[in-house]
């Protein structure tokens, strides 16, 4: 006990600040927040942490979080009730759907979703009752790509095939800075650690990346890449593997169609022809070819370098072709598949089939973009606002987002966002976005709300169910996220603001109840009687799924309660990935794909582009440990020390330019330009500038205090939202020109 006699209280909690989601130890006394230490039984992390942990007690404590409803009155944000910010989304809502039609409304979501269960699970009701084409998300901002080219090849979007990191003796990191972010569509708390382990055993971590990052710093060998050119890359090291009969398919074999359409795609990728896009030698991607061949247990793993670019979906597919080509898919020390406790499709219904996926079910109304994952690209949204006529968006909704900071062309999104005729936002933060809403509903903070992770379990580096309950307790009159989401829903669905969101809550859970289990739907809904929100949800995806206890007919099986009473014990271990394939496919044809024709299609793009000469000085971003979203800028514990949003240069880019280390350059693209301060690196590939994502908080109206003393400058200022990958819809977020010159 501390001097007050007052006891003290550990909790365990799921970190929610980005994909590593380590687990924590939490003390607390008198509901404030005394300590934050790794959890040292927690299944996945094992007491590993990074610094983000540790600003969770800033965030909860941040005078500038919202805490009460806001409203917009004479264009200044006022302190509302719940009562009376529903109130005036009822007033202004309804009437406009039914002026304009349902496409009028628009809804975007972010990041932070992914770590709320509420959020997460309920979001997808509130966009159905809506029934809108026009919902967009921050995943056309950096993952689409790998989720498109997954669900062509396996059957789902988040069949990801994963590293096998702790028995690999070879893992090729390209566009990717694990050290970092611990992961990116791959949950790898402490890669550091992992990464040491696997040089210690006698294997080797090469990195491809146009930076000498955290994670190439230290790795066995380091390889620069001109950005944007991963495609050629890629193509060429298949185009070896077939020219030098080093093909292997390995125990995949049966189950792999379209090997002989991928040679004929690849052919003219020589190395020779790759090697002055890549700005690589044709010898280096030829031995790179053969050392992932010949190596038995080896593994390719790529992300946001090699998603955010014009090739995103092409590239993010060569890296799984080459995974499989050389044997490494679905084996030991390879590519693996996690296998999720609750919420993963690759584990309902039939084994081993599927429908697969599909994409352009409609259109963006501007750009005619295709759908993809049930979205639209969020850089058509200025658009869709700011072009008249039938189906113009004239309302938003957004969730935990800050597309003015994050997206392309940031200062159009805030004009068009200033046009729309009524905007509401689900946030923590009166932000660069939210700013613009004439409702703003707060969320909770992450201390007190329950969580499961849904997403991520699906792309863990191990097997495993964990569960936070709430650390502190929920402010009185403040309802859960999912709630205020069944409000919403009901007000849009024309039952209005005073509808019992309980009760909301379990109507549509008996609907859905009956529509999944039919005649055993009573029994179902019996069996979770006690639960609510996402914790019943949660309770039926454990229950039916792979591990679960199937509403008894496995008792030894999982359960929420078994699942909730782990937490102290760091949750439950459900042990290494193992092999899946054909198990895990949900593609029609009971095969992986390795030639899907759209992406074959696709491919004869890159060709015509692959003599064509590289610009001479392009712009990619980068990241940071501390700062993963922008809303992280706001709190003390991660903007101490060195200033990091600088324009990284090489020193012979700076003597080019004539700019300094330490002084101010200016960026131009077009008519486009930020000011930035210059840091000269060598670990820079000469022609590239390397500027962080998230910054530029100098815009008025948002009240980020903390931010705004060192605001930084934003790269997505620069960047053309027409830009972006035509498969997936991500937008292009690096490799893009620009000129430089002293400020």
């Amino acid at each position: 006990m501390s001097e007050t006699n007052h006891p003290v209280h550990t909790h365990h909690r799921i970190c929610p600040l980005c994909e590593a989601c380590c687990g924590l130890e939490i003390k607390v006394q008198d509901q404030k927040v005394i300590s934050i230490r790794g959890h040292e039984a927690d299944v996945l992390s094992r007491g590993y942490i990074c610094p983000k942990a540790i600003a969770l007690k800033d965030l909860h404590e941040d005078p500038d979080r919202l805490r009460t409803p806001l409203i917009k009155r004479n264009g200044k944000h006022e302190p509302a009730t719940w009562d009376e910010a529903f109130a005036e989304i009822e007033k202004r809502l309804p009437p406009l759907m039914a002026a304009h039609g349902k496409h009028a409304v628009a809804m975007a979501v972010g990041n932070p979703s992914a770590h709320k269960i509420g959020l997460l699970t309920y979001f997808g009701k509130l966009a159905r009752a809506i029934g809108s084409r026009n919902v967009f998300s921050a995943s056309t901002l950096d993952q689409m790509p790998k989720q498109l080219a997954s669900g062509l090849m396996f059957g789902h979007w988040l069949s990801t095939a994963l590293p096998d990191i702790s028995r690999t003796d070879l893992l090729v990191v390209i566009g990717a800075n694990p050290l970092a972010s611990n992961g990116s569509m791959w949950t790898v708390p402490d890669f550091k650690g992992k990464a040491k382990a696997l040089q210690a055993r006698g294997g080797q971590l090469i990195v491809i990346d146009p930076r000498r990052t955290e994670t190439a710093a230290v790795a066995d060998a380091h390889h620069f890449i001109r950005p944007g050119a991963d495609v050629f890359l890629l193509a060429a090291m298949v185009q070896v593997l077939f020219a030098e009969n080093l093909v292997n398919l390995g125990r995949v074999a049966p189950w792999v169609q379209g090997t002989e359409e991928v040679r004929a795609a690849v052919a003219g990728f020589t190395p020779e022809a790759a090697a002055s896009r890549c700005g690589m030698p044709a010898d280096t991607i030829r031995s790179l070819a053969r050392q992932i061949a010949s190596t038995p247990k080896a593994a390719v793993y790529a992300r946001i370098g090699t998603c955010t670019q014009l090739y995103g979906t092409l590239a993010s597919w060569l890296v799984d072709v080459l995974n499989t080509l050389t044997g490494h898919l679905d084996m030991e020390g390879g590519m693996l598949f996690a296998k999720s406790a609750a919420f993963a499709s690759n584990t309902m219904g039939k084994p081993g089939i599927g429908k697969g996926v599909s994409t352009g079910r409609h259109h963006a109304r501007v750009s005619g973009a295709p759908e993809v994952y049930g979205e639209l690209p969020i850089t058509c949204m200025a658009e869709e606002i700011e072009t008249p006529g039938e189906g113009q968006v004239r309302a938003l909704i957004t969730v935990a987002t800050n597309p003015v900071l994050s997206s392309p062309d940031g200062p159009r999104l805030a004009k068009a966002l200033d046009s729309l005729d009524f905007m509401v936002s689900l946030d923590i933060y009166l932000n660069e976005t939210t700013r613009h809403a004439d409702v703003i509903l707060p969320g909770l903070s992450p201390l007190e709300d329950l969580h499961y992770d849904v997403a991520f379990p699906q792309l863990s580096w191990r097997n495993h169910a964990r569960y936070s309950a709430p650390v502190l307790l929920r402010p009185e009159g403040q309802p859960e996220e999912w709630q205020t989401l069944l409000k919403l829903t009901a007000i849009v669905q024309g039952q209005g603001a005073r509808q019992d969101a309980n009760l909301l809550d379990d109507q549509q859970f008996a609907d859905d109840a009956n529509r999944l289990f039919g005649p055993h739907a009573a029994a179902v809904i019996a069996a979770t009687g006690s639960l609510r929100g996402p914790q019943r949800g949660l309770d039926v995806a454990l229950r039916s799924g792979p591990y679960g206890d199937q509403f008894g007919l496995k008792p030894e099986g999982l359960n929420l309660k078994k699942v909730m009473a782990a937490s102290d014990s760091g949750g439950i271990d459900l042990g290494e990935l193992q092999p899946r394939i054909p198990e895990m496919l949900r593609t029609p044809s009971g095969k992986v794909e390795l030639a899907p024709p759209l992406l074959l299609q696709d491919l004869e793009r890159a060709a015509q582009d692959l003599r064509a000469p590289a610009p001479d000085l392009v712009i990619i971003g980068r990241r940071d440990v501390r700062t993963n979203n922008s809303w992280m800028h706001n709190l003390p514990t991660l903007t101490k020390g060195p200033f990091r949003c600088t324009a990284l240069i090489h020193p012979d880019d700076a003597v080019r330019f004539g700019v300094q280390d330490g002084g101010m350059a200016t960026l131009r693209n077009g008519h486009r330009s930020v000011q930035a301060q210059v840091q000269v690196s060598s670990d820079m590939m000469p022609g590239v500038v390397s500027l962080p994502h998230g910054w530029g908080h100098n815009l008025p109206g948002a009240q980020l205090r903390v931010a705004a003393e060192r605001p930084g400058a934003n790269i997505n200022a620069l960047l053309d939202d027409q830009l972006r990958d035509p498969l997936s819809g991500n937008a292009v977020l690096g490799g893009v020109a620009i000129t430089m010159e002293a400020a």
